[in-house]
């Protein structure tokens, strides 16, 4: 393996103390909780209009899944609700590295659907179809075409799905690198900075408690991932949200087997900046059972049934540790998110031994690449398996941002600019009306169309 490629080049993002700061603004016209793709996309676009905005991170900066998923930048396949989000996320992707200044590791190299019987074929056909309407150029290519695009295959597909205008970039560089560019355009981002809980003036928003002090501000966006569900049940807000735990590991660099992304179901394969792959299991949904999945289980039915073949259930420390947790805590103590800097959960040792039998099998060239690098993170998602972004009705001023379920780095500059809009009120051409929280209550059918 190269010396330039260190082994621990993804997992340093979350390494180590974070850095608390010396001190913590005592106003600001929003206060972004989580540092992930989802808030800092959002700080970065009040920033670039003139906003005062402070970022609270109680870890790191992409700590969690932001800087632990397989970095693909898709419209394929996506939900018809996603589509106007994830085409203007993709046009922000293309030009991103050069309005900041800094390398996200964005490259459009396509993302490849691999179609092994008639079923698919049918389903990739009807989608390519629907997605006309956004001109993502989507079509269904034939064996031959396939060939030029995944190369030295031991498995014989039936063709693809495949759209040329999709892309990749490099989850741990991208998000502190947008981070950097909050800073540099007059935005706060803070590290080791929890926020514990949300003071109110007239039943509205009126400032957030920090580990570090009070910062007064009207408008509040929580988007901390997992972390999401836990925060707004403190304040009274049901939010619906359970985690899957999604375990990646990335090879040493190799040859060329595909330039772009690429699943069969069984494996998932991006090409990486360093040279390596970034691989996973294609489908499996592996759920560690606490007490949320009984409390929002019943709503997840119509996801589970779409997916029920994939779901894998553990009960484990998982469990214990969300029993154990207060539902509140006072804001002048240690909260829970000052005792868990960063969500870490070890690698599936089972779902590791899958990805290398899988890889081998499909790349028989790759057999002698060793996986270098292995990690794991808490992927939050929805009983429809699309986002909540919303105001809480209950409490004016406070609005959340969450349920990306696995989707959220390819469209977090879109719908940081989504939600920037709904946080200033400006029409950004987002309409972000069918992410309403309300429609887990109001009787509103619940239709997952893609999985996690």
């Amino acid at each position: 393996m190269s010396e330039s490629v260190p082994v621990d080049l993804v997992s340093r993002t979350w390494a180590g103390e974070p850095e608390p700061p010396a001190a913590v603004p005592s106003s600001a016209d929003v206060v972004v909780i989580g540092g992930g793709i989802i808030g800092v996309s959002t700080a970065w676009f009040l920033a670039k209009h003139g906003v005062d905005v402070v970022v609270c991170e109680k870890g790191h900066i992409a700590g969690e899944q932001s800087g632990r998923n397989w970095g693909w930048v898709r419209q394929q396949g996506r939900d018809r609700r996603e589509m106007p989000m994830i085409v203007e996320s993709l046009r922000i992707w293309r030009t991103l590295g050069d309005e900041i200044g800094e390398d996200v590791g964005f490259s459009e190299q396509g993302v490849i659907y691999l179609i092994d019987n008639d079923r698919q074929f049918e389903r990739y056909a009807a989608w390519a179809k629907f997605a006309e309407d956004y001109g993502t150029g989507t079509r269904l290519i034939e064996a031959d075409e396939l060939q030029r695009l995944v190369r030295g295959a031991a498995v014989q597909w039936r063709g693809a799905l495949y759209t040329a205008s999709d892309g990749r970039a490099e989850p741990h560089k991208a998000v502190p690198a947008l981070a950097r560019a909050v800073v540099r355009r007059g935005g706060t981002v803070l590290t080791s900075c929890a926020v514990r809980g949300i003071e109110t003036t007239g039943g509205r928003v009126s400032a957030v408690v920090t580990e570090h002090g009070r910062i007064r501000t009207s408008t509040v966006l929580c988007a901390a991932g997992a972390w999401t569900s836990m925060f707004c049940r403190s304040l009274g807000i049901r939010v619906p949200q359970l985690k899957v735990r999604g375990t990646v590991a990335r090879t040493a660099p190799a040859d060329f087997v595909c330039n772009g992304a690429m699943t069969d179901r069984r494996l998932a394969l991006r090409r990486r900046q360093d040279g390596g792959y970034t691989v996973a299991h294609g489908v499996v949904i592996d759920h560690p059972v606490t007490p949320s999945t009984f409390r929002f289980g019943p709503g997840f039915m119509p996801a589970v049934r779409m997916d029920a073949r994939h779901l894998r259930l553990s009960l484990g420390r998982e469990f214990l540790d969300e029993w154990l947790t207060p539902t509140t805590w006072p804001l002048d103590g240690e909260s829970p998110f000052e005792k868990c800097r960063v969500l870490d959960p070890p690698p599936n040792p089972r779902i590791l031994r899958q990805i290398r039998k899988h890889l081998d099998a499909t790349f028989p060239q790759l057999a002698a690449t060793p996986l270098v690098e292995s990690w794991a993170g808490m992927i939050e998602t929805t009983p429809d398996v699309v986002p909540v972004i919303d105001e809480a009705a209950s409490l004016p001023g406070f609005h959340v941002a969450t349920g990306f379920s696995g989707h959220g780095f390819g469209i977090g500059p879109g719908a940081g600019k989504a939600v920037a809009g709904l946080l200033t009120g400006d029409d950004v051409g987002l309409d972000v009306k069918a992410f309403r929280l309300g429609r887990f209550a109001d009787g509103t059918p619940i239709r997952p169309e893609t999985g996690v």
